[in-house]
């Protein structure tokens, strides 16, 4: 079976291929020209990670109990199942045992290390201490792996059960009805295209997949759920989502420091008490230790470094000690993480489709966990997929109605769970300050566990961007000098995450302006054009671009050359950023490395002027992540 979905995906690639439109050698690409091929499935899901993996999974399984053949495509922008996935991890198996109740005698599979002791520190900068922990960080029961090996055996699991999953395909657009009312598919991205966006002799154009439904499993702040949130104003009712930047590190650790099944997280230094975040050390099976920071990137101080953070975190004397001796770093990674909670979900469907995982926000930020909340989601939105598909009646063109998806998401113990911690996050951006914020998390998770009549909600609408402070308010911060092997520069680091993508290819970071009520937008289609509804109009220029380096150089530093955990900005000098027709502003200019992209998001959400735009690479670009 996985050979034969092997040269499906081959086969898919093929007839990409011949359905290029003929050209001139490095002709210029016109999206209005193309003839793409066009492939007919049930559901679509666009993500091959926990949750759309998950809810590939079980619309197989009803396919088997109910008896109606269903046609399952899982599109993965990774090189393979897996590559893109970066967590903690320490997974609650609630999910995975109703998914696969037998899943502890399938082969191959990651849980191997049980969790075995929890604690919680708070470090000073020379010091820590053991402070009481959230219950919901207690609980035993649960397993401590990389994510990106359990999401590679979900992945073959998957496609043993029939399920085409096609990595190296990038979702890039939607596929909308002749109204713009309904999302029809899924438009992978171009491939062969160079820097200026003329075509290449390996020119391919995207693929449609049509489809009746479409499952959108992106992640965090994905490119298409944006999209989809945005048009159908799915996030009306609820508070814009917040994030945290997670960097982290595995290491093989000396035999005399490992401590198989030990978790532990850490609050306080290196972070300082005006800013939300906190550490974590998992120690995994095979003597490999996960350690990391998870940083809010409602973060005030644009002089904050994420990727300093950690490497500073590791030169404390805790640290110090578990590194030491025969210890070896094996591997890097960055991603945020959705930390908005309850109050942060959109509505869950929208004509033709649903979001799950991540794309929705599925974290339970109190237990620094979201993988169960994200498997099951994708599990009760592949049971409304089965049984709208199968009230349709054949030939039908009305778009699949999803909606009982939330209704028995609010009914479930996904929901519950992020109920009872709703008000945790949100406590530390009330008066309270950050203090209060820990006193009064205390309180609601041993004591009140949720039972409060009262919602914390970001009532001014506040984006994480918009918490950022000019540079002249805020001290710089002066990171103390590299320890090498402890702790190195970002790209000795960056070299560990096997990041690659195509040479002279589009560079998929875009510098651009959005009309009035699109400063989040991310439609790819062209300029000037409709496509149902009106198409969001922006602007791509030296304008633009100078009127960028000019807020964020003069009015905050550069805050994304620190921000960024791969080195992707750099404001550098240039002579020529002066005239008013330049793409620079007083000497400096911008500089995107985007081959450097780890697709960790932040970008598209701390910049102060909100005018990053991440979209898709050429499939199959981005970290090549094993074990993080």
């Amino acid at each position: 079976m996985l050979r034969l979905h092997r040269q499906q995906s081959a086969a898919l690639r093929a007839v990409r291929s011949l359905h290029s439109t003929p050209r001139r050698r490095r002709e210029p690409f016109d999206p209005s020209n193309v003839e793409r091929a066009s492939d007919e499935v049930d559901v679509c899901i666009v993500g091959g990670g926990p949750a759309g993996l998950s809810a590939a999974i079980r619309l197989k399984q009803l396919e088997q109990e109910k008896g109606r053949e269903i046609r399952v495509v899982v599109l993965e922008k990774g090189a393979e199942a897996g590559s893109h996935i970066l967590s903690g991890a320490v997974v609650e198996p609630r999910a995975l045992n109703e998914l696969l109740p037998d899943w502890q005698e399938r082969s191959g599979h990651p849980l191997t290390q049980p969790t075995t002791h929890t604690s919680m520190r708070f470090f000073t900068k020379s010091s820590s201490l053991r402070i009481p922990q959230p219950p919901q960080m207690k609980k035993m029961s649960t397993y401590i792996l990389s994510l990106s090996q359990f999401t590679a055996w979900l992945g073959t699991i998957a496609e043993e059960l029939g399920v085409e999953v096609y990595p190296g395909f990038a979702g890039a657009g939607l596929v909308y009805g002749p109204d713009g009312k309904s999302v029809l598919g899924v438009r992978t991205n171009e491939v062969g295209l160079d820097r200026e966006g003329r075509m290449k002799d390996t020119f391919e154009p995207g693929m449609e997949f049509r489809a009746r439904v479409t499952l959108l499993a992106e992640g965090a702040h994905g490119s298409l759920s944006k999209e989809v949130i945005r048009r159908f104003r799915l996030r009306e009712n609820s508070d814009p989502q917040t994030y945290g930047m997670g960097v982290k590190e595995v290491w093989r650790v000396d035999p005399s420091k490992y401590r198989p099944g030990e978790v532990v997280h850490t609050m306080g230094w290196p972070v300082d008490w005006k800013t939300y975040g906190g550490g974590w050390v998992y120690h995994m099976a095979d003597g490999l230790v996960s350690l990391g920071l998870v940083i809010g990137l409602d973060y005030a101080n644009p002089y904050i470094s994420p990727y300093r953070e950690l490497q500073r975190m590791k030169h404390h004397p805790y640290f110090r000690d578990l590194l030491s001796g025969n210890s070896t770093r094996i591997a890097y990674g960055g991603r945020t993480l959705n930390e908005g909670g309850l109050q942060s979900l959109p509505q869950l469907y929208f004509p033709g489709g649903a979001l799950i995982g991540c794309s929705a926000g599925m974290v339970n930020v109190a237990k620094i966990k979201g993988t169960h909340n994200a498997m099951k989601s994708g599990m009760l939105a592949a049971e409304a997929a089965y049984d709208a598909i199968s009230a349709q009646e054949e030939g039908s063109s009305e778009p699949a109605d999803m909606s009982a998806y939330e209704t028995t998401f609010r009914n479930s113990w996904a929901y519950a769970d992020l109920h009872e911690v709703r008000n945790v996050r949100p406590s530390f951006n009330t008066p309270l300050g950050m203090w209060g914020g820990i006193a009064y998390s205390g309180v609601d998770t041993l004591l009140l566990k949720g039972r409060t009549p009262w919602t914390f909600r970001n009532t001014k609408k506040l984006s994480d961007a918009a918490h950022t402070k000019r540079a002249s308010e805020c001290a710089p911060i002066e990171y103390p000098p590299f320890e090498p092997p402890l702790s190195t520069d970002l790209l000795t680091s960056l070299a560990l995450t096997g990041t690659n993508h195509a040479e002279d290819q589009p560079v998929h970071l875009r510098v651009r302006k959005y009309g009035k009520g699109s400063a989040d937008a991310g439609l790819e289609v062209k300029p000037g054009t409709k496509e149902g509804l009106e198409t969001e109009q922006y602007e791509e220029s030296k304008a633009v671009r100078r009127e960028h380096v000019k807020v964020n150089v003069g009015e905050y530093a550069g805050l994304l050359g620190r921000a960024c955990p791969a080195q992707v900005y750099e404001y550098v000098d240039d002579e020529a950023a002066q005239s008013e027709d330049s793409e620079g502003w007083g000497g400096k200019k911008l500089v995107i490395n985007s081959q450097n992209c780890i697709h960790c998001k932040l970008c598209d959400i701390k910049v102060p002027t909100q005018d990053i735009t991440w979209t898709v690479p050429e499939g199959g670009g981005g970290p090549k992540y094993t074990v993080t």
